[in-house]
């Protein structure tokens, strides 16, 4: 498909589809999709907007798939298996954790001093009484947990699967420990707005600050400072590099009582001059924020080291998943660090030396000499994150990262950009991305161990995801423009680009992926449109015939797996934007697009579940706030809402069947080509359709009668729209005012039409479940027809 000018300028090719394919030069309907069947271990699809797939096989042949969520993440055991959450823990409370319910209501109240929760995060209580009634020890104590709603720094709120009566209205708390799983990301990038912005809920790090006025050791429990006079004077929270650090009491120039490594960050030593800040203030709870705080959303990058799974939120620390030895035990993910204590049949498989990444942007496993490579990761001896650093393990090891004579640990400080975004593992090579520059990483061996070379500089690419590696060809969507590296970064030459780079949402880039289609040589881009928030629109470059199509579809991930038979996506519900404000009373909701959404449903924005009754374009009508035990609350312009009453979520294997699996009956696939413009003589005379004889393959359909739909679109010249007054002698059921369409079976041999026009288009389209078509060369029999 060329959209690069005009449609008459790009006469002999393909304008306009929509899942079709090219294939040995002639246009096909795409394979259709069916969901996996596999649920989560404790019932129900897995929870958030996946936004990484990676899929392998155990020593035993076991097939799993690692699926990354904006907030949490899970292992499937083979196809159709559970999935099973392993999403690690960031912090556990003990014997702190309160409960309070309120009469006719099925939402606790839980107080939990420095918890650290913030809307969205999950947590699983063990040890909890029960409130008297209907709020049992067992509903507080159950194995699925809770997510958090509304956090307001030590207090947040639950829901559970009961309403409390008269009798759960006092306190229950017993010994409870409190497992908080890791702070869930966002599902799009955000502008954080008005009351509460920010991240943890309200409070911004960096209010006030000052510098330790001497070093500081790990274990230290009493830390000098220069001045303590704007902090909190008890009972709070600073922050040292990456570390948060509670205390009991500032003095004016030391904080005391110090609990270091607070809420599962790692404790590390601070030499004279580092800066010291608070945890709280800025923006907090009564304070409305008047700047936007742009907000990444959640990324993973996983790989596996041996058999085993590392996995990495985005500028979060490395977590390490060991296969269970008896198999069916699935354990939570492990932070890599010097003082996780936890052991897995009888291991500490975990355990690293002091130097190990704390954070980092991006991680892999190197083919070469198997090692652990953190990209945009902090430096030895501190927790401050530096984004163009990359650092490197041991050979063959993840626990050593401390640089020796005797390891190959190492560290390497790329020049040209700000950050770093993704990398990919190439032939031979390692290809990492900045934000400006694209650079070679090649393993030497000792003494220099690897090598980095900039290949290319002033280049550009849209996300971590937007990269992938076919046939040792380096393929990647920038911001502008698309670019291929196979040992010299070259311009990918697109026939769609001003069509797609003229009408792509680039704030939200970090959407964007790659996905290989290896059974038909394709390369998929999914992309979110300019008008929309979340990802709708995709392209394929088919890179063996070096063809370009695309069309609308919404997938958050995707991978090639041999292992599973071709292509696994992640699919989502329908979703927008709010396009105005609302308060937590509201019935009318003003939303960016709505035509993905039924008449009525239920829809979900940030922890508040919403029934409506009437929806179009830009509203949905007859809103029931906080529906399902949710509480209604105020939502800031473009926060998402998500149709929860459609499932199209989970995993999604495509070029499957014909049709869209999905669903139950499956749908069909709608699937259309539509010609660029042909005329006769140049333009000089009319054309007469008069007669039609098809050319068309319905190899692999599953119905007994597959039909294709041909249209002609007549018009008088470039600028005119497309229209006919003739009546076709032979039409199917529609007939649409401007064009005249024409039924096509497996053994039609012609159609007689009567179709006029200085020049014209072609298309030809399906919509039947079972269809499977490939165009071959059809015949339009048209003759001169005078001049005007």
């Amino acid at each position: 498909m060329n959209r690069e000018g005009t449609t008459l300028a790009n006469e002999g090719g393909w304008y306009a589809g929509d899942k079709v394919r090219f294939r040995s030069g002639q246009v096909e309907k795409i394979g259709g999709w069916t969901q996996d069947t596999g649920q989560v271990s404790t019932g129900g699809q897995y929870i958030g907007i996946c936004r990484s797939l990676w899929n392998w096989a155990a020593l035993n042949g076991t097939n799993y798939l690692g699926v990354g969520t904006h907030q949490k993440f899970y292992v499937q055991q083979s196809a159709g298996g559970n999935f099973y959450d392993i999403t690690p823990t960031r912090y556990i409370s003990s014997n702190s954790a309160t409960f309070k319910a309120t009469t006719g209501s099925n939402v606790v109240t839980v107080t939990d001093i420095a918890n650290g929760a913030q809307s969205g995060d999950f947590v699983t209580f063990s040890g909890a009484v029960g409130l008297g009634g209907n709020v049992t020890a067992s509903i507080l104590n159950r194995v699925t947990g809770f997510e958090i709603t509304y956090v307001q720094q030590n207090i947040y709120t639950i829901t559970v699967p009961v309403t409390a009566n008269s009798s759960d209205t006092g306190n229950g708390g017993g010994f409870v420990t409190a497992n908080y799983q890791i702070n869930s990301g966002l599902p799009i990038y955000q502008y954080g707005l008005g009351w509460g912005a920010g991240p943890w809920s309200g409070e911004t790090y960096g209010a006030v600050s000052t510098l330790t006025s001497a070093n500081v050791a790990a274990n230290a429990t009493t830390i000098l400072v220069n001045s303590t006079s704007s902090f909190p004077s008890a009972n709070s929270t600073i922050v040292i590099g990456g570390e948060s650090i509670s205390y009991t009491t500032a003095n004016g120039t030391a904080f005391l009582g110090c609990t270091r490594g607070y809420q599962g960050t790692v404790a590390s030593a601070y030499t004279t001059g580092t800066t010291v800040q608070s945890a709280v203030g800025f923006t907090g709870w009564g304070q409305a924020a008047t700047n936007g705080i742009g907000q990444q959303l959640r990324t993973w990058s996983q790989d596996n080291f041996g058999q085993n799974l590392i996995i990495n939120p985005r500028n979060g620390p490395l977590y390490y998943w060991v296969i269970d030895a008896n198999q069916g035990i699935y354990n939570q993910a492990q932070v890599l660090s010097s003082t996780n204590t936890n052991t897995q049949n009888g291991q500490q498989y975990w355990l690293t030396d002091t130097s190990c990444p704390s954070n980092c942007a991006y991680m892999m496993v190197s083919d070469a000499s198997r090692f652990v490579i953190a990209f945009g990761c902090n430096d030895y001896g501190t927790t401050v994150q530096n984004p163009m650093l990359v650092r490197w393990s041991d050979q063959e090891s993840l626990a050593t990262w401390t640089p020796n004579v005797t390891n190959q640990a190492g560290s390497y400080l790329l020049s040209q950009g700000s950050q770093i975004v993704t990398a990919v593992q190439g032939r031979q090579e390692i290809v990492v991305f900045t934000d400006a520059a694209v650079y070679s990483m090649q393993y030497l061996g000792a003494p220099y161990i690897w090598g980095f070379q900039i290949m290319s500089n002033n280049i550009s690419i849209m996300g971590p995801n937007a990269a992938i590696v076919v046939n040792g060809v380096t393929y990647w969507m920038g911001q502008n423009k698309f670019y291929m590296y196979s040992g010299q970064v070259q311009t990918l030459p697109c026939t769609l680009r001003e069509y797609i780079f003229k009408d792509i949402n680039a704030i939200q880039g970090y959407q964007v992926f790659a996905g290989l289609n290896e059974e038909y040589n394709e390369i998929w881009w999914f992309y979110p449109s300019a008008n929309s928030t979340v990802i709708d629109r995709y392209v394929i470059y088919n890179h063996l015939e070096q063809v370009w199509s695309y069309g609308e579809l919404t997938r958050t991930a995707w991978i090639e797996s041999s292992i599973r038979g071709g292509p696994v996506a992640a699919g989502y519900a329908p979703a927008t934007t709010l396009s105005q404000p609302c308060n937590a009373t509201a019935t009318t909701l003003s939303i960016t697009n709505g035509s993905g959404f039924p008449s009525t449903g239920t829809v979900l924005i940030d922890a508040e579940e919403i029934v409506y009754n009437g929806s179009n374009a830009t509203t949905l009508t007859g809103c029931q706030r906080g529906t399902n035990g949710t509480q209604a609350t105020d939502h800031p312009v473009n926060a998402v809402v998500t149709d929860i009453g459609v499932i199209n979520s989970g995993i999604i294997y495509h070029e499957i069947g014909n049709d869209d699996g999905t669903t139950n009956p499956p749908n069909p696939i709608y699937a259309y080509a539509q010609s660029s413009d042909f005329d006769i003589g140049d333009g000089n005379n009319f054309g007469f359709v008069w007669r039609i004889i098809p050319d068309v393959s319905f190899d692999g359909s599953t119905v007994n009668q597959p039909a294709v739909t041909f249209t002609t679109f007549p018009r008088q010249n470039p600028g005119a729209n497309y229209g006919s007054t003739d009546i076709p002698s032979v039409q199917s059921t529609q007939n649409y005012v401007g064009q005249s369409t024409y039924n096509v079976q497996q053994f039609t041999q012609y159609a007689y039409v009567r179709c006029r026009g200085r020049q014209m288009a072609f298309a030809i389209s399906s919509e039947g479940i079972g269809v499977s078509w490939q165009l071959g060369n059809p015949r339009l029999e048209v003759r001169p027809d005078g001049k005007r």
